[in-house]
């Protein structure tokens, strides 16, 4: 019951923080009358044309250097995290064994080699 609204708000809050310059057109597009007659910076230019366009893209570039920066900062506590600082001791539970010895065999032929090693015999 609980899962599916918790799944949603999830899946809205991983698209809202990778769609900062969709939001900031939506803002423009619905207010783009009051941004061209009071935020515009060529409002007294109308042969310009802006139509607030300038304004749009001011906040355009302040989301991407937003988004930069936490990027950078994200990257920088990543970094941090990764870094250890206290010194690591590594313990084996098994005690060190010596090697031991292979025990040695003499290695001796056969007295009667001349038995075991002769050509085929022909029929």
């Amino acid at each position: 019951m609980l899962l599916k609204p918790l799944s949603i708000l999830l899946l809205f809050s991983l698209l809202s923080a990778n769609c900062s310059n969709l939001f900031v057109y939506l803002g423009f597009e619905a207010n783009r009358n009051y941004i061209a007659k009071e935020l515009c910076i060529n409002r007294d230019k109308p042969e310009m044309h802006c139509n607030g366009k300038c304004y749009l893209m001011k906040k355009l570039k302040q989301a991407q250097e937003k988004e930069e920066k936490q990027e950078r900062s994200s990257q920088k506590v990543q970094i941090q995290d990764a870094v250890v600082f206290q010194k690591l001791v590594c313990t084996s539970p098994v005690k060190h064994l010596r090697p031991s010895r292979a025990a040695e065999i003499p290695f001796a032929l056969p007295r009667h080699s001349a038995a075991i090693f002769h050509p085929p015999k022909e029929n």
